[in-house]
């Protein structure tokens, strides 16, 4: 299979990027390598992936030395005339979106970033998958989309109607965008809505990364509702695993679908949404003693209330992915903090 990974030298596309590859599909990578987070770390990735910094230039081919089945491309989905015309020069079978701007307090500060990339961007991926006749559109959604929602475990069934932050909203919003192509165009698309994905490689913005670097330091950490936050932390392969069983096979319209009791994760068009996450929420607490223990050191805590656009648990209802898939999550919480820091260790020459 032919198949674009846009969002390539992040966190996500660079370890799906290297797990299709190994695998022997033909990759082509995008990333618009913006400096939303360390710079470093994008070109990091991409040169393990064979990707050299000195050949990157916008809207330049590169082609890797060490794995013959991965291209590059240094590329904004909002610019539509280049994007269309790599649709058209490459034809892609498959197509896995997972470039978008990321977080939830940037957006507080940051608002028209998540408009240009999440919709805009994202309105450009829809049009070439259509134009161009891809068998199937995987893309990254996200837990936040369940905002206000506090029935626990989240379902794919359940409401997502009250967004606490533009970032949520946006991804909400390539839901619908993504439904009407299926419904309009008969394009076969899967959202995939992350729950807190953590491991090596991690972006620096999210807690694992941000503690471990702060407790090395001597620094202190900001907890935020007191410690008392719980999320569904998921293991990065475990995530990658997901992926790429959804994406093997296109959604069909629901045969059983009823328009007077409808079933928000399916469609009579061939669209569907999934929840992938460990589906075991941890206290935030316990996950700073798996990182101390870890590090030997005792973190310097700053408690703190919870900030705006969070939301203090999330809870994955794995059930349909579990059952269209056998999706099994395999790795700890324990054992993923343990090879996130041996990483971090190594990368960072921390030791």
């Amino acid at each position: 299979m032919k198949i674009l990974i846009t969002g390539s030298a992040g966190f996500i596309g660079y370890h799906l990027t290297k797990v299709l590859a190994i695998r022997k599909d033909e990759i082509f990578g995008l990333d618009s390598l913006n400096d939303y987070y360390d710079i470093n770390l994008k070109y990091g990735r991409l040169e393990d992936l064979g990707i050299h910094r000195c050949n990157i230039s916008y809207n330049k081919i590169n082609k890797s030395s060490c794995l013959s089945n991965i291209s590059f491309i240094q590329l904004n989905l909002e610019d539509k005339e280049n994007l269309d015309l790599l649709f058209k020069q490459e034809q892609f079978d498959y197509v896995i979106n997972l470039a978008a701007q990321a977080g939830v307090r940037y957006s507080l500060v940051n608002p028209h970033a998540y408009i240009d990339s999440n919709i805009m961007g994202f309105i450009n991926i829809l049009e070439c998958c259509r134009n161009y006749k891809i068998k199937h559109l995987t893309y990254a959604s996200s837990s936040s989309v369940y905002g206000l929602n506090g029935k626990q475990p989240f379902s794919t069934q359940g409401n997502v109607d009250h967004p606490v932050s533009l970032y949520a909203a946006s991804k909400k919003s390539n839901e619908l965008m993504a439904h009407t192509y299926s419904h309009l165009f008969n394009l076969p698309t899967t959202g995939l809505r992350f729950f807190t994905v953590y491991g090596p490689w991690g972006r620096p913005d999210m807690a694992l990364f941000l503690f471990t670097k702060a407790i090395i330091e001597n620094q202190p950490i900001d907890v935020y509702n007191f410690g008392n936050m719980h999320r569904d932390f998921t293991y990065i392969s475990d995530i990658v695993e997901g992926i790429v069983k959804v994406n093997d096979h296109p959604p069909k319209g629901n045969e059983l679908w009823n328009c007077k009791n409808p079933d928000p994760s399916s469609s009579t068009a061939p669209y569907k949404v999934y929840n992938i996450g460990n589906s075991k929420p941890i206290k935030l607490s316990y996950f700073i003693e798996c990182i101390e223990k870890e590090l030997g050191k005792e973190a310097i805590k700053n408690l703190l209330p919870i900030q705006p656009g969070d939301v203090p648990s999330t809870y994955a209802d794995i059930s349909d992915l579990v059952r269209d898939f056998n999706y099994k999550p395999k790795v700890s919480v324990e054992e993923g903090v343990k090879n996130f820091i041996t990483w971090y260790n190594d990368f960072y020459k921390a030791k």
